[in-house]
């Protein structure tokens, strides 16, 4: 089953962000690479593709595990919850419908 992780930037934190960035991206990628990850991306603060100093205010995993626990223990071992750019994650089951 696919579930949608949800992670709540903190305020301030794009320098947190980019220092983090890279171990965030392995992990993502190693769900690509397994064929679990639908998709994934960051909120922008403003409108715009590069917000730049503006940052983010958080992010979107939506990916395949077992069980919401195993989402929930991989959400809770994201770098980014580890260096403080999340104030918190929420996971939650998410039903693909489109595109089929």
């Amino acid at each position: 089953m696919f579930y949608a992780i949800v992670g709540q930037d903190v305020p301030d934190s794009l320098n947190q962000r980019l220092a983090a960035r890279p171990a965030h991206l392995e992990r993502l990628q190693a769900l690509q690479q397994a064929g679990h990850l639908l998709l994934a991306g960051p909120f922008p603060n403003i409108d715009s593709n590069d917000p730049g100093a503006a940052g983010f205010s958080g992010s979107l995993v939506v990916a395949e595990f077992d069980s919401l626990a195993d989402a929930q223990a991989w959400a809770d071992a994201d770098p980014y919850l580890a260096a403080g750019v999340f104030a918190g994650v929420s996971v939650r089951p998410f039903k693909k419908v489109l595109p089929a």
